[in-house]
């Protein structure tokens, strides 16, 4: 079965300026004189205060009729808030494709622009150039559900109850103070402490407010089936504890005809059917039990859409480009031991993975090659010679960037699929050589312990094993042994966050259009040893701490980009990884009961689906 194609470059022009940065957002955004309808992480709204709807919603969308979900575990708690509990997807926002049905946040986010929110909960929002404070003005129409008013006094409620009993958050303590100020204004004053944080005004705008009247502090802290009530276009209607939650739509939804939400929560009811299983999850999918799939399987993708209903056209698929970067799939080296802290055996082994091999055997052919942390977005370095910016930034550390990656034309090294690529085993041992390795028999001998060039993979999945198998047969064939180790979850998140006990494991580093202070936690210096932060290759790069330093000072989109470009082109010319593969699309199966608009920059969304009424 041949999968539609749908790319965002064919999209409305607005899409594809902010996607290219081609004017949108480069403007600094300075304090304001009047508060503003939206605040943008860097640069202006690209819609102005007078918007109909969002981009990617139809606002003549239909309402009525149904959707059902499904989703792969179980669930013993209704609350996402709370350090405890296992929560089912669905209830509150994990990205554009599950939404946020229950809890209404102070502003919502554009999923057509890299980072930016409008008006929600608070109608305006107000920030100086530095933004040590946010000052939201509360729209004096949002309700409750139980129809109650939300006030300044609710949305410090939750602040301090998250703060004491929710998941910590990383603007949480940089709060200084919250002070409640006449006219349904309230601001919050931070304390970076020497280290700002230019998205925690953004970070608070997107917190849910729950009412103060309504919530038992004592209770909230504790997981269990009664979710904290709030103020989203959808209630919960039943519940099957660990498999099934239903939402009705609230016929009284306070901001059901505003701007930000026309077009949206078209379907009287939700219903989320959670299986423990992927295989009978997928069973579940080709009966009908669910509408819509976001596979992630590239066997099943490849051969799996070929059932009854598919045959009839009652189920069609989609690969949806998108425009949100790739991230970066690779094996991650420890550097912290050696002697995977010389920089020559790190490029070395990327040479002994055969990604064509993997890709035919393994991946049924469904995925490309990573070559870059943040690739397949304007954010990318890959295969762009640097601008005299980032030359500039990049100045201070002139071994930091290989010309290759300087100028451009670097990419990951290519194979014959064969798994055995005789040149590519070459180019690697002989740079093992180079570094002072030597061959006796059948074995490469280290040189700094006189014994067997040996290390151990750290591996948490079956899907993980596999990949490293195709490491180990190339890495044998040049005299390196390498284990693999698979142990449970408990012991593997011991070893990689608080032990720091591995040679070599593999690692997804997801991103999105706007990354931030995450990167400090995967790359800089401080964060090398820090327990639990994911600095998993032990990196301590002053280039990479200066490129991170200007990506979050950047006032402007450009200066963002430039710093991004840069910090990528440091990453690459580190080998702190072997880069793989990803998905170039986002793959979507759908029933003939549901359509909808186009996709957002950042794919499909299904909160702006509709019922086509065919049973």
């Amino acid at each position: 079965m041949t999968a539609t194609i749908i790319s965002l470059s064919l999209r409305r022009p607005v899409i594809t300026a902010i996607a290219l940065g081609l004017g949108i957002g480069l403007v600094p955004q300075i304090a304001t004189a009047e508060p503003m309808h939206g605040l943008a992480m860097h640069g202006e709204p690209a819609l102005p205060a007078d918007y109909e709807h969002l981009p990617y919603a139809d606002p003549d969308a239909p309402k009525g009729g149904r959707i059902a979900f499904g989703a792969q575990g179980a669930f013993d708690s209704l609350n996402p808030f709370i350090r405890t509990g296992a929560v089912p997807d669905g209830l509150v926002a994990r990205g554009p494709f599950w939404g946020n049905h229950l809890w209404d946040s102070l502003m919502v986010r554009s999923y057509d622009e890299p980072f930016t929110l409008y008006g929600h909960v608070a109608e305006f929002v107000d920030v100086p150039e530095d933004r040590t404070w946010v000052e939201f003005t509360l729209n004096p129409e949002a309700r409750f559900a139980d129809g109650q008013p939300i006030t300044t006094a609710d949305v410090a409620f939750t602040h301090e109850l998250l703060v004491d009993k929710g998941l910590p958050k990383s603007w949480h303590k940089a709060v200084a103070s919250v002070e409640e100020k006449p006219g349904g204004k309230i601001r919050f004053t931070f304390d970076f402490g020497g280290d700002p944080n230019r998205e925690a005004p953004l970070q608070v705008a997107l917190m849910p407010v729950f009412p103060k009247h309504a919530t038992d502090p004592e209770a909230f802290g504790k997981s269990g089936l009664v979710p904290p009530p709030g103020s989203g276009p959808y209630v919960i209607k039943d519940v099957s504890p660990g498999s099934t939650v239903t939402l009705a739509r609230n016929p009284d939804y306070w901001a059901r005809d505003l701007p930000q939400k026309r077009g949206f929560d078209n379907f009287d009811e939700i219903r989320i059917e959670y299986i423990r299983d992927g295989t009978a999850l997928f069973e579940a999918f080709k009966t009908g039990v669910f509408d819509i799939s976001q596979e992630s399987d590239p066997a099943r993708w490849a051969s799996g859409y070929d059932f009854p209903a598919a045959q009839a056209g009652r189920v069609t698929t989609a690969e949806v480009t998108t425009g949100v970067p790739h991230g970066m799939n690779g094996f991650v080296f420890n550097m912290r031991r050696p002697p995977f802290d010389d920089i020559r055996v790190r490029e070395a082994l990327t040479y002994f993975f055969d990604f064509n091999w993997a890709n035919k055997n393994l991946l049924n052919g469904a995925y490309t090659r990573t070559g870059s942390f943040f690739g397949g977005s304007e954010l990318s370095a890959l295969g762009r010679p640097a601008s005299d910016a980032e030359k500039a930034l990049l100045a201070p550390f002139p071994d930091a960037v290989l010309p290759s990656v300087m100028d451009g034309t670097y990419a990951p090294p290519e194979s014959d699929g064969s798994g055995r690529d005789r040149a590519n085993l070459k180019k690697g041992l002989d740079m093992l050589l180079e570094a002072g390795f030597r061959r006796e028999g059948n074995d490469l001998i280290d040189p700094g312990t006189g014994k067997p060039f040996a290390f151990e993979f750290l591996a948490i999945s079956k899907e993980q094993e596999d990949l490293a198998l195709v490491l180990q047969r190339a890495l044998e064939l040049g005299g390196i042994r390498m284990s693999i180790r698979t142990v449970d979850s408990s012991q593997y998140w011991s070893r990689v966050l608080s032990d720091r006990d591995y040679d070599m494991m593999q690692w997804t580093y997801g991103v999105s259009l706007s990354p931030g202070n995450e990167q400090s936690g995967r790359w800089s210096r401080i964060d090398a040893e820090t327990f639990g932060r994911l600095n998993f290759a032990g990196v301590d790069n002053p280039a990479v701490d200066a490129a991170i330093e200007a990506m979050l000072a950047a006032r402007s989109r450009e200066d963002f980009v430039t710093a991004v470009r840069a910090l990528d082109r440091v990453l690459i010319s580190g080998r702190y990884v072997i880069p793989m593969f990803h998905a170039a699309a986002q793959w979507i199966a759908q029933w003939d009961t549901i359509e909808g608009p186009d996709p957002s920059l950042y794919g499909v969304i299904p909160s702006t689906w509709w019922t086509t009424g065919v049973e």
